[in-house]
């Protein structure tokens, strides 16, 4: 294969004819010739030759020229592509450093192997600009719904033709047991493009909550016109949904217009997701609100919200409570994944007995600890009192709020509640110095010889220790496991010790020991209080 003037014009028709059926662009495939062009001439002049070809756009006359870069003297070490500023004086009028000579060499005679490396070369070049083009094409379209026609199934997973790139449904990503034959069309959500060694990988998915909600954005041009917004979404897919919808138009009702004249809109969904029923309920930025509707069918009786716990507790009549689950959890599933809390149900029978019990627990408290008769003990937990400490360091006002306590009586009240404590204090302030606590840690201010004693049972003895500690490892937490919230109880979660208190007696450990420098902090919090105020 040798490159003269009668294949001169194929060189520019086959890089056209390549581009047209790749849609990409000519001039990244006339680089790729170039290129392997380049490598051929290497291969029968040397290798340590600079040699590089330049294509005419217009005629297609490949060009051979050898490149020699000038050097200083002392660096000069290939002497096939690089010369001294002296050797390039025959070349150029006033050479310097950096500046290169052009000696253009005769086109080679393309051997069998050397022609197959240049196709190879070229077929290289031209599948990684095919690769770039679809991942540049497809990128954008994450988070949209796609059309595509199925090609084939592998392992269960599918692979559909997306028009100018193949995309793949995995078999977890498909609504229950659905299948597909070949030339089947099908609609998914592009979940993720990924730029990867073998090509843009393009995943689908039809069990995605945002599938359902880009379907409702194509079924309701009010919520396409930003008019009606998706706030949450909860789906057990190919089973049932939840959607939360809001409408910034007050004439417009989001329900309503979700639904559509005799349900059409949201038939049209029903039908797309094989047959998945589907709750619209009204957002509300009131959680107990919103909450009460997301269990909808069941009728609620009362909610308790525990932010700093992330968690709720619903309380419905006895023969609402199956309702209120639904059948296998799913019905409190859904309405916890679109409230984002952890949703524990309850009867008012349980509820009753939880606070009976409650009741009983504090008044024995009292009674025990106060050398009270049941009567006054009980008399206090009405009245809102949960603890000795709050009976020891309340006003002596609210004591004598109470109808039949006087002055003394109150002051009788608080005597006792700060013995009992102290006596408390002395004991926990003796095991903790048999558990081996050093004084560093008693003098720290903010935590009680009974917070001290239970620190040196789970053997956080010194300040280093204590310093050493995280706030959920002092206060109690939730962790998230497969899904479900799980528990995580605080060393001092008994002494109702919240996070923040927890973090600033935290820092406050560090700062004595030198670790972290208060400056550094305040600057931080300027920093952060700069970019509020920004947002």
């Amino acid at each position: 294969m040798a490159i003269t003037s009668a294949n001169q014009l194929e060189l520019l028709q086959t890089a056209e004819a390549v581009a047209r059926e790749k849609m990409i662009d000519p001039e990244l495939v006339i680089e790729a010739m170039e290129d392997s062009l380049a490598r051929a001439a290497k291969s029968r002049y040397g290798a340590e030759m600079d040699i590089r070809v330049t294509i005419d756009r217009k005629t297609g006359r490949a060009r051979f020229a050898r490149v020699r870069t000038v050097v200083e003297d002392d660096l000069l070490e290939n002497y096939q592509a690089e010369l001294t500023v002296a050797q390039a004086k025959q070349y150029l009028e006033n050479p310097s450093v950096g500046d290169t000579v052009v000696d253009e060499v005769p086109p080679v005679e393309l051997g069998r192997i050397a022609a197959q490396s240049a196709k190879q070369v070229i077929l290289q070049r031209v599948r990684e600009a095919e690769r770039d083009r679809q991942y540049e094409e497809f990128k954008d379209r994450a988070g949209t719904i796609i059309n595509g026609v199925v090609k084939r199934e592998e392992y269960g997973n599918i692979i559909v033709d997306v028009g100018r790139g193949e995309a793949i449904l995995r078999r977890n990503e498909k609504i229950g047991r659905e299948s597909y034959r070949p030339n089947d069309r099908i609609r998914a959500y592009v979940k993720d493009v990924r730029r990867e060694a073998r090509g843009p990988q393009i995943f689908l998915s039809r069990t995605d909550p945002m599938f359902m909600a880009e379907l409702f954005k194509m079924e309701v041009p009010e919520i396409y016109d930003g008019i009606i917004e998706i706030k949450a979404v909860a789906r057990d897919p190919g089973s049932r949904a939840k959607i939360g919808v809001i409408s910034h138009d007050n004439s417009i009702d989001p329900v309503g217009a979700c639904v559509g004249m005799r349900g059409s809109r949201v038939q049209a969904v029903v039908g797309e997701l094989q047959g998945e029923k589907i709750d619209i309920i009204p957002w509300n930025e009131d959680q107990a609100t919103f909450l009460v509707n997301a269990l909808q069918p069941a009728e609620v009786s009362k909610v308790v919200i525990d932010e700093e716990a992330g968690k709720i507790e619903v309380v419905v009549p006895d023969e609402q409570l199956s309702l209120a689950i639904g059948r296998r959890g799913q019905n409190v599933r859904l309405a916890s994944q679109l409230t984002g809390l952890d949703i524990d149900i309850l009867t008012e029978a349980e509820e009753s007995q939880r606070r009976q019990a409650e009741f009983t627990e504090r008044t024995q408290l009292f009674v025990n600890s106060l050398d009270l008769d049941e009567f006054f003990a009980q008399l206090l937990v009405a009245e809102g009192f949960t603890s000795l400490e709050e009976v020891a360091y309340v006003d002596l006002d609210e004591l004598m709020s109470i109808e039949g306590v006087d002055g003394d009586t109150a002051s009788e009240l608080q005597a006792r509640a700060r013995d009992v404590i102290e006596e408390q204090n002395r004991k926990a302030l003796e095991a903790a110095k048999e558990l081996g606590v050093e004084q560093s840690l008693f003098d720290f201010e903010g935590l009680t010889p009974q917070m001290t004693e239970a620190l040196a049972q789970d053997g956080i003895k010194t300040l280093e220790d204590f310093a050493t500690c995280a706030d959920w490892e002092l206060a109690g937490g939730w962790t998230t496991v497969d899904g479900a919230r799980v528990k995580d109880d605080g060393l001092l979660e008994k002494f109702d010790m919240s996070l923040e208190e927890a973090q600033n007696l935290i820092m406050t450990a560090r700062i004595q020991l030198g670790w972290v420098d208060p400056s550094e902090l305040a600057g931080e919090a300027e920093d952060e209080t700069e970019e509020e105020a920004e947002a």
